[in-house]
């Protein structure tokens, strides 16, 4: 038998997809074979789902641009060789190669930074298949000059369909991220969280609202009360099993919102947090006081928001108080030492795609330690320092938020943080800094759902991803 020879690149075609050449990186290290796609969405019934894509096939040639569909086989998570899991669709489609065809099982993922629009995995390597990777071209070559007569594309800012989960409408950050999607030519469609309701399947599931099935959303923007996590979060995980790019990830208000759990999660990551203590019996309340240094301290109910459930203990009296008429009510809570040099103040940081873009000092009314906004707290524009904008964006990084407000306190062995809030409100921190953050937000979004630029040599990348 004669044995089919590959090299490390060599050109195919996907004649089912519409595109005759395609210039591919052959890797075995990679088990399954990837894709370029981008404006990726579902549709169809649920017995036959399908997903529709553009791909730029030239990585030289960003106004060539084509729209594919193909019937939808599955969702599938694949890690890529940096380590990274994505959750992504799977297509079935011939692949056309030296005059041979045969079905190929493809993932779809945004390769705009690659070098090759496509990466084919070992998977889709049979046993007469050989592969030399000191070698390229095993196979007749193509041509990109064979989308000759297929009108180019001015190169422009795709126009994004988002959606806000909120239920509150006319709030100020609503109203402003729907100010700056609109600003950018993108629309935005306001999701009442709570009167969402999903239909939950392995391939083609869908969220209602209102009697109709929604859209595929380019991005949606999660603005989730403490009230309703729990609901909420499951809708934004629906989304997110969709394939929508969720500017807050369901795990990630999840872990913010529960005290206990985002303090472990900072422990764990060696961030800097004022000490913590926890106990659920009463028999051993008596015995967190001495943990975080005795009193004064703080006592934290664990879903408390906006300063709300948060009570200063001058005395270990008051504290055993407190202590007492919290386990009354059978609330968990926190208690935590505290930092007496910070003299009611702390630093509001709002990190937006793993930057500090905004940051605001906040102090609490006299007599008063809370800081809080909606405690009657003031704002003031701040300098900080390279360690507290580090020790944000870190903060932000292992609770998975791309957005966040990151709240810290200025002791006197450097900064601690308090918080890190999933919705973090717009208002104080835009009048005080005069900035746009929610077009910030938008540009941030745009740069995970829209095409990314190309390369400008089709060499292989290095670190190239599954």
């Amino acid at each position: 038998m004669t044995q089919f020879v590959l090299g490390w690149e060599e050109w195919l075609s996907l004649p089912e997809l519409g595109l005759p050449a395609i210039l591919a990186k052959v890797d075995t290290g990679a088990k399954t074979s990837a894709l370029h796609a981008f404006a990726i969405e579902p549709f169809g019934s649920a017995d036959k789902p399908m997903v529709r894509f553009a791909i730029h096939p030239d990585p030289n040639d960003p106004a060539l641009e084509i729209i594919c569909s193909a019937p939808l086989k599955d969702r599938r998570e694949v890690t890529s060789s940096n380590g990274e899991t994505e959750l992504r669709f799977v297509i079935e489609t011939t692949i056309v190669m030296g005059g041979r065809s045969w079905p190929l099982e493809i993932t779809l993922t945004d390769r705009g930074g690659m070098a090759y629009r496509m990466l084919l995995g070992r998977g889709a390597i049979s046993d007469d298949m050989i592969v030399s990777p000191s070698q390229s071209f095993q196979q007749p070559e193509l041509s990109f000059d064979s989308y000759h007569g297929i009108p180019r594309q001015k190169r422009h800012r795709r126009a994004l369909r988002l959606a806000v989960l909120t239920r509150e409408p006319n709030n100020y950050s609503t109203r402003r991220m729907i100010e700056a999607a609109e600003a950018r030519g993108h629309t935005m469609e306001v999701i009442d969280t709570t009167r969402c309701y999903m239909n939950i399947r392995g391939v083609g599931g869908e969220v209602h609202y209102d009697g109709r099935c929604l859209p595929h959303y380019d991005a949606v923007i999660p603005r989730i009360g403490a009230s309703i996590t729990s609901y909420g979060t499951a809708v934004v995980r629906q989304f997110e099993s969709l394939g929508t790019y969720c500017l807050a990830r369901s795990d990630g208000i999840t872990m913010s919102r529960d005290k206990l759990h985002a303090h472990q999660i900072l422990a764990r990551n060696k961030i800097g947090m004022p000490t913590t203590a926890f106990a659920r019996s009463p028999k051993d309340s008596a015995h967190v006081i001495p943990l975080v240094g005795g009193a004064p301290l703080v006592l934290k109910l664990l879903e408390s928001t906006q300063g709300k459930g948060v009570v200063l203990a001058e005395t270990k009296k008051a504290a055993e108080s407190v202590i007492s008429a919290f386990q009354g009510l059978k609330a968990d809570f926190l208690v935590q030492s505290f930092v007496k040099e910070a003299a009611g103040e702390d630093i509001r940081c709002l990190v937006v795609g793993g930057k500090v873009v905004a940051s605001m000092r906040r102090k609490g009314k006299p007599d008063e330690f809370r800081s809080n906004l909606h405690q009657g707290g003031t704002a003031e524009p701040v300098k900080i320092s390279k360690a507290e904008r580090e020790i944000a964006v870190r903060a932000a990084k292992v609770m998975r938020l791309d957005f966040a407000g990151v709240d810290l306190l200025r002791s006197e062995d450097g900064p601690k943080v308090l918080e890190v809030n999933s919705s973090p409100g717009l208002e104080g921190i835009e009048t005080m800094s005069g900035k746009d953050i929610a077009g910030m937000v938008m540009a941030h979004i745009e740069t995970q759902v829209a095409p990314r630029p190309p390369r400008t040599k089709a060499k292989p990348a290095t670190g190239d991803k599954t």
